[in-house]
């Protein structure tokens, strides 16, 4: 397979070299996803801008953190499950709704399994949805505007989970202890 390098500012295009600035400044390093990235600025750029897009939904960080999570658990990806953990913690959230996401069990509202309900089937149905999924999203508390902001957090997990396929990204160490594989329900 391909290898990817994992670039740092002196070796990335000279394009990815703000964009891993901003990362650097928004992390306290270069993550590995963003490092793999910034071969193509356009992606890293791109990911970034999606990224703070979702941040700033009307989705609270409990909300956020299901839809990401959902994504990276249902694509299988080694490297945002643990990410997203850590990024978890760091927004406050608490761990029993981490684990259920990362063991595939039970939420603790029927609101938040409503919005995990509705990400897989969109995900699984690749967008094309039933009256049924839709009415049941609705019916759980949410609305059309929560409806795009899935499609917009798929959007961007969807250029994080490819590319960490494809690279195999390295875990980044802070994030090692959380390290995650799918069907693995003992790890919290």
């Amino acid at each position: 397979m391909t290898e990817f390098t994992l670039h740092d500012k002196s070796s990335a295009p000279a394009e990815s070299t703000p964009l891993l600035e901003k990362s650097e400044k928004a992390f306290g390093r270069i993550p590995g996803l963003h490092a793999v990235m910034a071969e193509s600025p356009q992606l890293l750029d791109g990911y970034q801008v999606l990224h703070k897009l979702f941040t700033e939904t009307s989705l609270n960080a409990d909300e956020q953190t299901v839809v990401w999570q959902t994504i990276n658990v249902e694509h299988a990806c080694h490297y945002c499950v643990p990410a997203h953990t850590g990024i978890a913690k760091r927004m406050g959230v608490d761990d029993e709704i981490t684990t259920a996401l990362r063991q595939e069990t039970p939420l603790p509202t029927a609101k938040l399994e409503a919005l995990r309900t509705f990400t897989l089937a969109l995900v699984r149905n690749r967008g094309v949805l039933g009256a049924d999924d839709v009415d049941n999203f609705l019916a759980a508390g949410y609305d059309r505007r929560n409806i795009l902001e899935v499609i917009l957090g798929v959007a961007q997990k969807v250029m994080s989970n490819y590319t960490n396929h494809l690279a195999n990204t390295p875990v980044d160490k802070p994030m090692q202890q959380f390290a995650w594989k799918k069907g693995a329900s003992t790890q919290g």
